[in-house]
């Protein structure tokens, strides 16, 4: 984490702005179509997508009993989804007596992300701090509400020119790099992040995929904020751990005002959750071996690929948790996709996640073992 620093919006300050970027994955299209000129084919490593099949037992469930439900879902979601949520909170994370309550299904966890700002009532004037290298949508979701956004991964102490920070992003294992910040400086944001009244979102849709030795804590946890939830939302997604981005399944969870504060524009916006998702998410959190089962997967894909990178001639940094590898060859970014794309493997330029990757690229362990060997022996072979 970097030192304290006084740091300057990266949108306009002032007026109401939502004019986005471009999605980034539009400017891939040269050299996806120079790594699908390989051969043998193209390896996509460049989107953090499942490739693995969906558990039998949450197939079973999407198809069950819910599946002939032929009213609306509710927004809050089924006593039993909120339940299996503060259930599984507590087993696998360490967060005991969350309130079933302040649990909120979501349609995936990038639509939260995206719309977070809005659910939150801020608009001009107000400041989303987000970490330096951030998954790009924190920065869609402050332009969506028409706010300022601030990349630091320290909140300056003092004031910031633009307005007042309202809203903290904080993501642990981080998108893109991998890295896990300790509770103590997870207690150290909020902290001050309380101090001018600022909620904390954490996006923790990694935090499964986490050996317990990288210490990758929630921010509900005890050990960051202290048994008190307030102020503090967790993200959490169960795309990667269950195999179920093709579901959009997701929930946030934390303070009981804020959920309910997002529950009454959800329910106004129809934003709802389909009874058979509900279902499925309920069997997935309720069983954690194929949680297990899919991070052993990996955890095995990535050493392949760091191993291989390495030799190639890329430094690995960070990547301590998560689905990705944090590459640089002390070069540009697009540079280093270019000659990756020479030998038929794509992955993200690191440009993608804010200015302060712009020497790096992602390298995403999202490809079956029979790509991830492909891209071994190519990258050996070099």
């Amino acid at each position: 984490m970097s030192p304290a620093r006084t740091a300057r919006p990266s949108a306009t300050t002032g007026a109401a702005d939502t004019r986005l970027p471009d999605f980034p994955w539009d400017s891939l299209t040269g050299a996806a179509a120079r790594a699908g000129a390989h051969p043998d084919g193209i390896v996509d490593l460049s989107v953090g997508t499942p490739v693995d099949p969906v558990p039998s037992p949450i197939r079973a469930a999407l198809s069950g009993p819910a599946a002939a439900a032929p009213g609306y879902p509710t927004t809050w979601g089924t006593a039993g989804l909120r339940e299996a949520v503060v259930a599984a909170m507590h087993r696998r994370f360490g967060v005991p007596g969350l309130d079933p309550d302040a649990v909120l299904p979501t349609i995936g966890s990038k639509e939260l992300v995206a719309w977070l700002p809005t659910l939150l009532g801020l608009g001009p004037g107000d400041v989303v701090a987000l970490p330096e290298l951030a998954y790009p949508t924190y920065e869609v979701g402050a332009r969506l509400a028409g706010a300022d956004h601030l990349r630091t991964d320290s909140l300056p102490a003092e004031a910031v020119a633009a307005g007042p920070v309202r809203l903290v992003w904080l993501n642990s294992p981080s998108n893109p790099t991998g890295r896990v910040t300790p509770a103590a400086q997870l207690r150290e944001l909020v902290d001050r992040a309380r101090e001018r009244g600022a909620v904390v979102a954490s996006d923790e849709c990694y935090l499964s995929l986490s050996d317990p030795e990288a210490g990758a804590v929630s921010v509900l946890h005890e050990s960051v904020c202290g048994g008190d939830v307030t102020g503090l939302l967790a993200v959490h997604s169960l795309s990667k751990t269950s195999n179920l981005a093709g579901y959009r399944a997701g929930f946030v969870a934390g303070d009981p005002g804020l959920v309910a504060r997002m529950l009454t524009v959800r329910k106004h916006a129809g934003m709802m959750v389909p009874f058979p998702v509900q279902a499925a998410m309920e069997a997935a959190l309720r069983d954690d071996e194929h949680v297990r089962a899919q991070w052993a997967r990996y955890r095995a894909r990535r050493a392949a690929l760091a191993g291989a990178l390495t030799g190639f001639g890329l430094r690995i940094e960070h990547s301590a948790a998560g689905l990705y590898l944090w590459a640089t060859a002390d070069e540009h970014c697009r540079i280093t996709v270019d000659r990756l794309a020479a030998r038929g493997l794509l992955v993200a330029p690191g440009e993608f996640y804010g200015p302060a990757g712009a020497l790096h690229v992602r390298v995403a362990a999202t490809a079956t073992d029979e790509r991830v060997a492909a891209a071994v022996a190519r990258l050996r072979r070099a």
